[in-house]
């Protein structure tokens, strides 16, 4: 842990105690201004003095409350992450007050200011947390706070982390060294550089790494007092959050597949059903012009039929099949030419997706509607009926799920979905095993947060056409 981190998570916590004082005393002036007293007189006698002296050991209380929410934990986690439990942890602060407050009275009689404080209280602490975390940003750019870490390994997953550090300068992590693999000649390197002060921490990106190569890394970072990361294969992320029970007294170990059980599952369907009715009005007259569009520019359907003139299928949620429908972009009955004339043409060999750069099939209307993505606007029906979801893994044909390898499986235990984590990452441009494992974070680390994050982002990422084709 850096100490300007520290120096940081300490600065939280006056910093939250100023917010909160500032946020009673706003609500305290609010309730006294002419605007509110003409409306609602004032029936109690509250001198400012007395009221900051109940306030400010009740904002220590909140603090404290803060601390068990997880709000001066040392790691960091992402802003929005953080903005929900600084709403959580001020309502269950405030339901304390309410609960003395509306029964007992003891504290002062105005509910109003009580009601106030909760609000201004997040929104004044969200505000100082922010200002915290942009002046943590700007020093960055100084090397002040940086982590300057080795890498180990030399492949596909190293490259796109020394890429993600170089653009991402807010992550805080420079890669100052890169080393092919683990070995003697290597721990002397590294032994200098600690001696140099230059290094924080190692990251191990080699995935099929020797297992006693690995735990020499790790015991070299141990004894070196250096930090340490891996990079999870395929396996290691397939296993899920775990939970353990005890039977008979032997620890039980559950792998849940993902948090989209029970009531998240209530709320992404109650999401999906509002959601797309919404986006359904709102683009019926794009969907309406582009078919009028297709229809004169080519002969054919207005959706996308194979070649024997009938819906395609997908695979969905538990491996089931179901129709699927977008407006057609190519040339009808060139469908199976993606696995014959074209085959040599395909960009994403290596893996089961098929995808043909320069593709002579589209027509003139589906190379636009298929860089605008605007040829996906009648999934939202597939999501209405419950097929389909707003974000989730892209659904696949049933021939490239075939090619699945049994790990790669994992991405059909939720609907398939318009958009997803895959889609804000590089869309069209990332391996398959890349796109997998990110579907796979989605799934394991599912919220309503990262929904609404991804949804964000993705028209975001269609303006600027990242990946499409």
């Amino acid at each position: 842990m850096k100490r300007s981190e520290l120096a940081f998570t300490l600065l939280l916590v006056p910093m939250d105690l100023l917010a909160l004082i500032a946020a009673a005393s706003g609500a305290y002036a609010l309730r006294f201004h002419p605007f509110f007293t003409s409306m609602r007189p004032i029936l109690f006698n509250l001198q400012f003095p007395s009221y900051l002296k109940v306030i400010i050991p009740i904002a220590l209380l909140w603090l404290v409350i803060f601390a068990f929410a997880g709000l001066y934990q040392t790691r960091r986690v992402r802003i929005a992450k953080e903005l929900a439990r600084i709403f959580l942890a001020c309502s269950t602060a405030m339901a304390m007050v309410f609960a003395i407050t509306f029964f007992s009275r003891v504290l002062f009689d105005s509910r109003f200011i009580a009601l106030a404080t909760w609000g201004l209280a997040v929104v004044f602490v969200s505000l100082a947390r922010l200002s915290v975390r942009g002046f943590q940003r700007s020093l960055l750019r100084y090397s002040i706070g940086t982590h300057r870490i080795v890498v180990i390994g030399e492949n596909k997953t190293s490259q796109s982390l020394t890429e993600t550090f170089e653009k991402q300068s807010h992550l805080g992590y420079v890669v100052v060294k890169q080393f092919k693999s683990f070995n003697k000649t290597v721990i002397k390197q590294l032994q200098e550089m600690k001696e140099a002060d230059q290094i924080d921490e190692i990251f191990l990106a080699e995935t099929e790494t020797d297992r006693e190569v690995a735990l020499d890394l790790i015991r070299f970072c141990e004894s070196e007092h250096l930090g340490f990361f891996y990079s999870a294969d395929l396996f290691a992320t397939a296993t899920g959050r775990s939970v353990s029970h005890t039977y008979a007294g032997i620890p039980i170990i559950e792998v849940r597949k993902t948090p989209l059980d029970g009531w998240g599952a209530i709320y992404k369907r109650l999401f999906d059903i509002i959601g797309s009715l919404i986006l359904i009005i709102l683009t019926s007259p794009i969907m309406l012009v582009t078919a009028i569009a297709i229809k004169l520019d080519s002969k054919g359907p207005i959706f996308f039929h194979l070649d024997n003139n009938t819906y395609s299928k997908r695979v969905g949620q538990s491996g089931k099949l179901f129709t699927y429908f977008k407006f057609r972009s190519m040339y009808f009955g060139t469908h199976a030419m993606r696995y014959n004339e074209l085959a040599e043409q395909n960009t994403r060999k290596g893996g089961p997706l098929v995808k043909i750069k320069n593709d002579p099939r589209i027509t003139r209307v589906g190379r636009f509607i298929r860089k605008t993505s605007i040829d996906e606007l009648p999934e939202f029906f597939l999501v209405l009926a419950g097929k389909m979801s707003l974000v989730g893994p892209r659904p696949h044909l049933p021939e490239e799920v075939d090619k699945y390898k049994p790990e790669h499986r994992k991405v059909l235990t939720i609907k398939p979905g318009i958009t997803g984590m895959a889609q804000i990452s590089g869309r069209a441009n990332l391996d398959f095993e890349d796109e997998v494992r990110l579907d796979i974070y989605y799934i394991e680390n599912w919220s309503p947060w990262l929904d609404f994050l991804i949804l964000l982002k993705t028209p975001i990422v269609v303006l600027f056409r990242k990946g499409a084709s």
